[in-house]
């Protein structure tokens, strides 16, 4: 067991380096691995300078974030998706500290410390990180494991509002710390994943599906199935990246989420207007050549934007497996082509791009069209996660990339567009 300072002095002379390289430089590249390190100092030394060098046990843990490859708004209906863990994450150094408490300081945050005797959910807690600390821990005390407590300093590169899922990387950081202190390192990555979503549905107060925590707990490029959202088929797709000859972009379109709860609803509402006619609650449960042979009846009954929703969900449902058969098979051009029908069903069918409530806020159709002209028929572009506002998500081939990213910032301003690699794990410990 280290204690803190053996921990910043290993760091220092690079007895880490080729594990932090692999979740935090993945081109290769000596500056971002430089980055990290540094990082990872400054995260052990603040944990010092808190708690003390002495703390044993003391190691770095890392929840990533995550992004949707394919199956867009696929998951609430019982389909399928490809997801990724990204190089972006939330990273804490953390050490037991003998107490029945958590505590836990993140940078740009009030310190917050969890009683580990008090875990019934708190209505005042709701959207807080104070709920998912309490959620984890009644979660996993539930799954009989003996709680004990923690200190813990944290910061994080996961970007605000840009649908790499800030909470599903806390979430699962969290899991990994429990993990160790806790469970003896028992618990699989499916399992931590599981209780994130239960931490966040029940505590935190958000109706999440598991996709978000399954993509930054598992890692790499993911395959999820969830006919049964209870035990979903989860297949991790080796692919590397690295080697496709394209960046992935993530562009912040700087519009906001705010008030469009509402357009979210409707889509599960409307979706599930649909397989109500055939008496199930998800698409998934009705065949397709039922839903196709019933269109005049159910644009009678749901109305064109429903059935045109219902339509994107079993095509895109479909594409989430053939981009994943697509990636196994080596064949990067076949993945962006399904990447790009996917993006066009989303905007045509799905409909998800822009809010009927603000027609004259279009930013994310606007980014996809420069975007496009920027790619002239190379690479992939779409709307990333839920929609109507936020980020677009883009496959940009190498040669391109400068030319992209500066064309996009010139619309958007400095810093807009991000430059992200797939990393080949999900959460871990990342140095003891």
């Amino acid at each position: 067991m280290s204690d803190c300072t053996q921990l910043a002095a290993a760091l220092k002379q690079g007895a880490h380096d080729q594990a932090l390289a692999a979740l935090y430089a993945l081109d290769g590249s000596a500056q971002r691995l430089d980055q990290a390190r540094e990082r990872c100092i400054h995260t052990v030394e603040t944990f010092s300078a808190c708690y003390g060098a002495g703390a044993q046990g003391a190691a770095l843990f890392s929840g990533p974030g995550r992004t949707e490859i394919g199956g867009n708004h696929t998951d609430h209906q019982h389909g399928r998706v490809l997801c990724g863990s990204v190089d972006l994450d939330m990273l804490a150094c953390a050490a037991p500290n003998g107490l029945n408490v958590v505590r836990i300081r993140s940078e740009g945050y009030p310190a917050l410390e969890i009683d580990l005797s008090d875990l019934a959910p708190k209505k005042k807690e709701e959207n807080t990180s104070a709920a998912l600390v309490r959620g984890v821990a009644a979660k996993i005390k539930e799954l009989g494991y003996p709680l004990s407590g923690f200190d813990a300093c944290a910061n994080s590169t996961v970007l605000s509002g840009s649908g790499l899922s800030s909470s599903a990387a806390y979430e699962t950081l969290l899991g990994n710390i429990f993990n160790r202190f806790c469970c003896g390192d028992r618990l699989d990555p499916v399992t931590i994943a599981k209780i994130g979503q239960h931490a966040e549905n029940v505590y935190f107060g958000k109706p999440c599906g598991l996709m978000d925590q399954m993509g930054s707990s598992v890692g790499a490029c993911v395959a999820i199935d969830f006919n049964d959202p209870a035990d979903p088929v989860v297949e991790r797709v080796d692919y590397d990246f690295t080697q496709s000859g394209h960046a992935l972009c993530i562009v912040d379109t700087c519009s906001s989420h705010g008030d469009l709860t509402d357009d979210y609803a409707d889509i599960t509402r409307e979706m599930g207007a649909v397989s109500a006619r055939f008496g199930k609650r998800f698409l998934r449960d009705v065949p397709e050549a039922d839903f196709r042979a019933s269109l005049p009846a159910l644009r009678k009954a749901c109305g064109d934007r429903a059935v045109l929703r219902a339509m994107h969900f079993y095509a895109d449902d479909r594409r989430a497996v053939q981009e994943a058969q697509a990636l196994k098979a080596g064949d990067f051009g076949r993945f962006l082509a399904l990447v790009n029908a996917s993006g066009l069903s989303s905007s045509l069918h799905l409909q998800n791009t822009w809010s009927t409530s603000a027609p004259e806020q279009q930013a994310v159709p606007m980014c996809l069209a420069v975007a496009s002209e920027l790619l002239e028929g190379t690479g992939a572009v779409r709307v990333h996660g839920g929609g109507f506002a936020g980020t677009i998500q883009a496959w940009v081939p190498n040669e391109k990339l400068d030319g992209f990213k500066s064309g996009m910032e010139a619309l958007l301003g400095r810093d807009k567009c991000h430059v992200l690699h797939i990393r080949p794990q999900g959460g871990c410990v990342a140095a003891e």
